[in-house]
């Protein structure tokens, strides 16, 4: 199988840790490049481009499905979902998975004042109840890759009245979720994305827009940019690009490009394509012996091998130690090939 980049990547190993950061496409780094050269000349207008940014911002909301109105730019999943967070009365109960992501689950925690309750993953749907408020979780599990039940928890939430947060960092490129079915998404664009780390999208249905306040506002989150720079905003923007922060624009420069290019591949190939790898490799540990985590999503984790995570680094196969497995997680730049070298050094 060959991969679906062709020419935009060069990994000089075997790189199997998508779930930790992407490999940035060639594009990607010529543009980064570019930016940075030009801001050392003092030729630029300024330190980038807010259009390039609205370029990011269209081209994510195109790859998810959502109105790019409904789309906020930032830097980091946690920033985002602290203002949900804020948004939250006192005692307010929020529901999440045991072991998620800790982004997803400490702004709400450092409040001490609200009610945190979790619940087995698979069991997330049937533990939202009358009062809650919140279910929070991720589309898929970091640590594992195991795949939430999203329509049974998006159902479920609608039945007790619970407002909903997904946090798709570790499916947005190669999964289809909708954010428009939930009140709040959150994604870092430094995973399978593969944008530079220090960009992250916010989504936001318009119904609940107004639940949130833009705690972080500065003149960006003006509904004229340009006519909010002194004083306080008059105005802010009536799309979710209230809520955006102050964006790197290194980094987003960077995104655009990286996100063109998923654009012209497509989530369906690419989601083929990495599943199609990761199966490879639960087969190829089966017959090894090994008991991957069930499941069908481009990242592998398996128990008891992680004393075997230096015999791979000394074999220039990059993978990650989470939880207590091994993980790997497959990518639009990796063929079998990638799979079978790191089952023949597990196997060695």
């Amino acid at each position: 199988m060959d991969t679906l980049g062709g020419a935009e990547f060069a990994p000089e190993i075997t790189y199997l840790n998508t779930a930790s950061c992407g490999l940035l496409p060639r594009r990607t780094i010529a543009a980064v490049r570019a930016l940075a050269e030009l801001n050392g000349t003092g030729r630029g207008t300024g330190s980038g481009s807010f259009e390039t940014v609205d370029a990011a911002r269209a081209s994510f909301a195109r790859l998810t499905g959502v109105p790019a109105e409904r789309v906020a730019v930032g830097s980091a999943v946690a920033v985002h979902v602290g203002l949900v967070s804020a948004s939250l009365p006192t005692g307010a109960e929020v529901l999440f998975p045991e072991g998620d992501f800790s982004s997803v689950i400490n702004p709400f925690a450092v409040r001490g004042d609200l009610k945190l309750r979790y619940a087995p993953l698979e069991d997330l749907a049937e533990a939202v109840r009358p009062g809650t408020a919140l279910v929070a979780f991720s589309s898929v599990q970091s640590a594992d890759g195991r795949t939430a039940d999203l329509a049974a928890v998006r159902a479920a939430a609608a039945a007790h009245g619970a407002r909903t947060l997904v946090d798709t960092t570790q499916s947005a490129g190669w999964l289809a979720v909708d954010p428009g079915a939930y009140d709040y998404t959150v994604t870092g664009g430094f995973k399978f994305l593969v944008c530079p780390r220090g960009t992250s999208f916010l989504t936001v249905r318009e119904e609940v827009q107004d639940s949130l306040v833009p705690l972080h506002a500065g003149w960006i989150s003006g509904g004229d940019i340009w006519g909010s720079t002194y004083g306080p905003v008059e105005q802010l923007a009536d799309s979710a690009r209230r809520f955006d922060e102050p964006v790197s624009f290194l980094s987003y420069h960077g995104a655009a490009e990286s996100l063109a290019l998923l654009e012209e591949i497509g989530t369906e190939a690419v989601h083929a394509h990495n599943t199609a790898l990761a199966a490879r490799f639960r087969e190829g540990l089966t017959a090894l012996g090994h008991e991957p985590v069930p499941g069908n999503s481009p990242i592998v984790s398996v128990p008891g091998l992680t004393h075997r995570h230096p015999d791979l680094q000394r074999a220039e196969v990059a993978v990650s130690l989470r939880a207590g497995y091994l993980r790997a997680a497959f990518h639009l730049y990796n063929t079998t090939a990638d799979v079978d070298r790191a089952l023949n050094v597990i196997a060695d």
